[in-house]
């Protein structure tokens, strides 16, 4: 725990607050020159990665009463209130459980401005205790759980992943083989897997694990992103 609780602040003193191209915020990661959501707009790109090409397509493709969403890499919270957002509209229950082993520290995440995102709903989340079950409506159950994907086990099995780790170049544990086929074993049949990263050999891989590939376009600043179903 100690050596978590180091990286945790090592990480923190790392990051900043920056604008994207919609005007909504996101995070900059100087150690590993990384962002968090797209400069091009972080609210556009998880609208059209997650909640479009994941959430909205299970559902309009599946006649589910409940729908259990597993996130890789919390982050800023953004694919969890955009998911919340939505289910609202579509009346449809949802188990959303979503993993970081390093979060950032609320008196970052507190001056983070999304644009037309609800700020009650916002600081509820940031502020809930990890590793519990959370009831924030009649439609998301939540809970966040302070694990690394490589040592999360689950017996539930989950009809969409929203896979949202840092890109290859930074984070290149997290685009294996064996992390490829964990994520295929935790899918429903019929479940599928969204992500903004298109490279080559991350599709190769994901088919190669057993996913049918499609290429899909991209969000804006982006010409594709991928997504697999386990058929």
């Amino acid at each position: 725990m100690a050596t978590l609780s180091k990286l945790n602040l090592l990480m923190n003193n790392k990051l900043r607050i920056i604008s994207s191209n919609d005007g909504s915020h996101t995070i900059y990661r100087e150690d590993i020159d990384e962002h968090y959501h797209s400069i091009h707009g972080s609210i556009q790109e998880s609208i059209h990665v997650f909640i479009n090409a994941g959430l909205k397509t299970f559902i309009q493709n599946n006649n589910k009463k409940k729908v259990n969403i597993l996130e890789i890499g919390f982050g800023t919270g953004l694919n969890a209130l955009l998911t919340n957002q939505e289910i609202i509209q579509l009346k449809k229950e949802v188990n959303y459980h979503t993993l970081e082993p390093i979060p950032i520290d609320y008196s970052l995440i507190k001056n983070i401005n999304f644009k037309k995102i609800n700020s009650k709903v916002f600081s509820q989340i940031h502020n809930l205790q990890w590793n519990c079950n959370h009831t924030i409506n009649n439609y998301f159950n939540f809970y966040k759980e302070k694990i690394r994907l490589q040592d999360f086990n689950s017996k539930i099995k989950y009809d969409i992943i929203y896979y949202d780790a840092f890109g290859p170049n930074s984070q290149n544990e997290m685009w294996k083989i064996d992390i490829f086929e964990k994520l295929y074993s935790l899918l429903n049949s019929k479940g599928v897997l969204v992500t903004y990263c298109a490279k080559g050999q991350v599709r190769r891989d994901l088919k190669r694990v057993g996913f049918e590939m499609e290429r899909l376009p991209g969000p804006i600043g982006k010409r594709e992103m991928l997504r697999g179903n386990k058929i």
